[in-house]
C-alpha cells in the first residue's frame, strides 16, 4: 500500500500517534510550530474545526489524533501539498472525519459560509516584503511568505467563517505582535491567550501563539513562556511531551 500512495521523492514519517504524514523534503516539511499550534489549541467535543495554509493537513491530523473535536476541514492553496494531505487522510483511513479543500484563503467565506466553523487554526506565511529571504522553491517560498495571502486576509475571512463566540488559533512571529492585534480587533477577534515561545532562556522569543474569540470581551491572558532547547540540540522537557503526539 506505502508504494501505492507514495509518489516520486515522499516519504512517510510516523507522527508517533497513531497516524502517519507524507511528505516531500525537497517541497516543505512540518515543523515545530506546527506542533506547538496544535497543542495550544483547545478543540472541544463536537466542535466543526477549519485548519487554513494547511499545507500538508500536519494541524488537523495532529488534532485528530489529541481533540475531541466532531470534523477537521484543511484548506490549501497549493494542489500539490493538498494530493499529498488527501493521500495522508485516505492512508490513515480518516476520510469521514478529515477533509481536505484546495482553495483561495481570500474565497474561503464563499467557500465554506458565512459562522459554519467553531474553531480556526492556522500556521500562516510569517514574512512580509524583504523579511527573510525568499526560498527559491515555490512551496517552501509561499509557506514562509505573504505570497498568495496575507495576514489581513487570514483574520478578514476567519472573522467571517467562525461563529459567534468562536475560537482563533495562530502562531506568529512576535515582531507583527502590534499589526496582529490590530488587525484581530478590527475584525472583531479579541485577543484572549497569549504565550511567547523562545529558543533559549536567555534568547529573545522567535515565535507567539495567539487565541481570539469572535465577539469576546477585552481580557487577554499572558501565559508562561515556553522554552524550546536546554541546550544546542537538547529539547525541554515541556518540548519533548508537545512532541508525544498521541
Amino acid at each position: 500500500m506505502i508504494n501505492n500512495i507514495l509518489q516520486e521523492k515522499e516519504r512517510l514519517d510516523d507522527l508517533q500517534n497513531g497516524y502517519w504524514i507524507i511528505q516531500n523534503p525537497e517541497n516543505f516539511c512540518f515543523g515545530l510550530d506546527a506542533v506547538l499550534l496544535s497543542c495550544f489549541s483547545r478543540i472541544r467535543p463536537g466542535e466543526e474545526v477549519l485548519d487554513l495554509c494547511t499545507g500538508t493537513g500536519i494541524v488537523p491530523l495532529l488534532l485528530k489524533a489529541k481533540t475531541p473535536g466532531k470534523h477537521f476541514t484543511g484548506l490549501e492553496i497549493q494542489e500539490t501539498c493538498a494530493d499529498m494531505a488527501r493521500r495522508s487522510v485516505e492512508y490513515n483511513r480518516l476520510q469521514s472525519e478529515i477533509e481536505i479543500v484546495t482553495g483561495d484563503v481570500k474565497e474561503a467565506a464563499g467557500l465554506f459560509g458565512a459562522a459554519s466553523f467553531d474553531v480556526v487554526t492556522c500556521n500562516p506565511p510569517y514574512m512580509i516584503g524583504q523579511h527573510g529571504l525568499q526560498n527559491p522553491q515555490m512551496p517552501k517560498a509561499i509557506a514562509r511568505h505573504e505570497i498568495l495571502c496575507t495576514l489581513e486576509d487570514i483574520v478578514r475571512e476567519t472573522s467571517k467563517i467562525l461563529k459567534s463566540r468562536g475560537k482563533f488559533y495562530m502562531i506568529h512571529r512576535p515582531f507583527r505582535l502590534p499589526e496582529i492585534f490590530h488587525t484581530l480587533m478590527k475584525y472583531h477577534l479579541e485577543p484572549k491567550r497569549m504565550r511567547l515561545v523562545y529558543p533559549y532562556v536567555d534568547k529573545e522569543p522567535n515565535m507567539v501563539l495567539i487565541e481570539a474569540m469572535k465577539g469576546g470581551n477585552p481580557r487577554l491572558k499572558t501565559e508562561k513562556p515556553l522554552i524550546v532547547y536546554e541546550s544546542p540540540g537538547v529539547y525541554t522537557r515541556e518540548i519533548l511531551e508537545h512532541y508525544r503526539m498521541g
